[in-house]
């Protein structure tokens, strides 16, 4: 069964129980417009509560996953102070939402990416929980270089994952890094080669779309929650996430195949 959504500024395809989602501003690097803003949190909720999905693929449309904000429309909006003030606070609010539902959505979510990751499209990919890069893929966040602090989670996500020195680097000075040392700062889980990316990719979300998506859910809340807890309250988090899982249909049937030495099917409910 596939699936097609039309809308403006993406592409969105699903086929069983894979979802596509293709930034298609290919002209502008798939720069994060106001359009592209409000289509994507849009999308992101649905995608949230939909059990027909259990995992979702984002990746850019042509030679480039995104290269940040739409700087031309940032240029073109209002002159006021006040006015740019709402204009901007009302869209990164909603640029945030994205972030929040990726990071929460209980299904894994997979960034294939290409040529130009920067600005926005850096804290976009680290919000996904795995990241299939292309050997072509280049980085920077690239915030300092227009004359402000970054957003969608990069002071965050980066910290956390590269740690303080380096996430400050990154951050500061704004310099382009290659996809292997993207790989050896742990930004991405796998490199490959250009021609590959989109299969590599189609690969590992068929393999999680029929894993015990409940399962996965409760697992990328474990760990994004983990930095915020002591380890006893992450324990009795386990705790109660396990007994959670052991009481579905996937507990049973991944016993019953491992008894019967056979691969077990999960539902995913």
């Amino acid at each position: 069964l596939t699936t097609t959504r039309p809308m403006k500024t993406i592409i969105y395809e699903q086929v069983g129980a894979v979802a596509t989602v293709t930034l298609n501003r290919p002209e502008a690097l798939n720069a994060l417009s106001w359009d592209m803003n409000h289509e994507l949190a849009e999308l992101s909720s649905r995608l949230e509560l939909d059990d027909s999905v259990r995992c979702v693929v984002l990746q850019g449309a042509g030679e480039h996953f995104m290269a940040g904000g739409d700087i031309k429309g940032f240029s073109t909006g209002p002159s006021d102070a006040q006015s740019r003030k709402i204009a901007f606070e009302r869209g990164i609010a909603e640029t945030h939402s994205i972030i929040t539902r990726l990071k929460r959505m209980p299904k894994p979510v997979i960034a294939s990416v290409q040529g130009a990751v920067a600005g926005f499209g850096v804290s976009l990919m680290c919000a996904c929980d795995l990241v299939v890069a292309a050997d072509n893929s280049y980085f920077t966040l690239a915030y300092c270089h227009i004359g402000t602090t970054p957003d969608g989670g990069a002071t965050y996500a980066l910290p956390r994952t590269v740690g303080t020195k380096l996430a400050m680097e990154i951050a500061l000075l704004g310099d382009r890094f290659d996809a292997a040392r993207a790989l050896q700062l742990g930004l991405v889980n796998r490199v490959v080669q250009a021609a590959q990316r989109q299969e590599a990719a189609a690969t590992l979300a068929a393999r999680l779309a029929k894993g015990p998506t409940a399962v996965y859910g409760r697992t990328k809340k474990l760990i994004n929650e983990s930095h915020n807890r002591t380890l006893a309250e992450q324990l009795q988090a386990e705790q109660e996430s396990f007994v959670a899982s052991a009481l579905g249909a996937d507990f049973a049937e991944g016993i019953a195949a491992f008894v019967d030495k056979r691969k077990p099917h999960f539902v995913g409910h």
